[in-house]
């Protein structure tokens, strides 16, 4: 069944837009609230309220807040704190459920709600389905004896540094590092930079100044060159860049180069086989064509999940594999933690380089991207690109031509009449022609 409000993320929109009005936003908390009572058995359950840096965090923490509490839960607020942590915490705290105030890496003027279940995962689908359709009920208020209170965890912050810190290696540290911290103007800028510096490096912070209204504006892990450009004024060994709920991450060595996610996801995996078998690894639709041929030569089976986080775990899930990840950044390690998380995919990274003795370049130099090209075509809103007998006849013709050493991917957007169109190739000059043979195969 189609869920109306819930994306593979949550909701999100813009603020003062439906969904995203503070009329929505309670009665999601009130048809929230009444689920989780008819689960928790009688007794009454809790949640935990985290948000971003936004300025309208504050608009929508108070309307979930009192949906909450007129459905008769309880409700625990952090303040600002990264999507992780809240994940980590609803855990910790054995409460019913966690939510999350964010749009992650979007602009400040959107927003948007995500769920946590007890045991720190995404809520699945059918919670999700139950969700909606209790929305659409009137809304009502249990009895003043049964409204749920409030209260704010003044130790939050505290509680996740820690948690973050356990999972790198108790027999190294980070002392004679110079780290700079790229915190987006977002929800890890009271906790990322803290936990570099407890594990003894000299951290720079970037980005750690929110305003309300700065939150991902030219820094952060979708503005990279900021990151860059601090790494090398700064004259620093590394550079972390994390999104604005902290949950994404992307890397700068010394000499000022940028690696992904897909970059980052190969040398944790490389690093954990090490001392350990890791059966698979899990990417998705726009993973590189390279990592899965590096991944081969580790002897580590790779499988692609649709794109977005929420997919790729529960394809480890249902694997039993730990190990996952996007080119954006979103990089799941499920023996640290339930989610994907920047600060802890970091320290990953940072053990990795610890124990090796090894740069960032050395330790990836066996990766080898291949260049890609993406071209948009537009078309009618009808189209149905999988009966075009120009795009298969061509797509034919690009595969043969590629043979072992590129692929194609064609997929149709979800918000605009696009048809995407991809080409991986062992040069730019192949990707470029290529991809345009296909897009050209589309318009004809």
């Amino acid at each position: 069944m189609g869920r109306k409000y819930f994306g593979t993320d949550g909701i999100r929109g813009r603020v003062g837009d439906a969904p995203i009005t503070p009329e929505f936003v309670m009665r999601l908390g009130y048809a929230a609230g009444r689920v989780l009572a008819q689960r928790t058995a009688g007794i009454k359950p809790a949640v935990l309220i985290g948000k971003d840096t936004r300025v309208s965090g504050y608009l929508l923490e108070a309307a979930l807040e009192a949906g909450f509490s007129a459905a008769g839960v309880d409700v625990m607020l952090s303040g600002p704190l990264p999507t992780p942590a809240v994940a980590y915490l609803t855990r910790a705290l054995r409460l019913s459920a966690g939510v999350v105030i964010s749009a992650s890496h979007n602009p400040f003027d959107d927003n948007g709600i995500k769920f946590f279940s007890a045991d720190g995962n995404k809520l699945p689908d059918e919670t999700e389905a139950m969700i909606e359709a209790a929305i659409e009920a009137p809304m009502g208020c249990v009895r003043s004896e049964l409204l749920g209170r409030a209260k704010r965890i003044e130790d939050a912050a505290g509680r996740y540094i820690e948690f973050c810190k356990s999972t790198f290696p108790s027999d190294f540290d980070l002392r004679g590092m110079k780290l700079v911290v790229d915190c987006a103007h977002g929800a890890a800028y009271q906790t990322a930079p803290h936990v570099f510096h407890e594990l003894g490096a000299d951290v720079i912070p970037v980005g750690a100044s929110p305003n309300g209204l700065n939150i991902n504006d030219k820094v952060g892990a979708t503005h990279p060159e900021a990151l860059r450009r601090a790494v090398l004024e700064h004259r620093a060994d590394l550079g972390i860049a994390l999104d604005g709920d902290a949950d994404r991450l992307l890397m700068c060595d010394g000499d000022g180069r940028v690696y992904n996610g897909d970059e980052l996801l190969y040398l944790i995996v490389r690093d954990r086989t090490r001392n350990r078998h890791v059966p698979g690894a899990v990417g998705t639709l726009m993973s590189n064509f390279g990592l899965e041929q590096a991944f081969q030569r580790l002897g580590v089976a790779f499988e692609r999940a649709k794109v977005g986080d929420r997919y790729v775990l529960e394809t480890l899930q249902q694997r039993g594999w730990l190990y996952g990840g996007e080119s954006s950044g979103h990089l799941l390690c499920l023996d640290c933690h339930t989610t994907g998380d920047g600060t802890i995919s970091a320290l990953q990274v940072l053990g990795a380089i610890r124990r090796s003795g090894m740069t960032l370049a050395a330790l990836t130099q066996e990766l080898v991207l291949y260049p890609q090209r993406l071209i948009n075509v537009r078309v009618h809103k009808d189209f149905d690109w999988q009966r075009h007998d120009g795009l298969a006849a061509a797509r034919t013709q690009v595969e043969r031509e590629l043979g072992q050493d590129g692929r194609v991917l064609i997929r149709p957007s979800g918000t605009e009449p696009l048809l995407r169109v991809m080409v991986e190739a062992r040069s730019d000059d192949a990707a470029e022609r290529l991809a345009q043979r296909l897009a050209d195969a589309v318009a004809a």
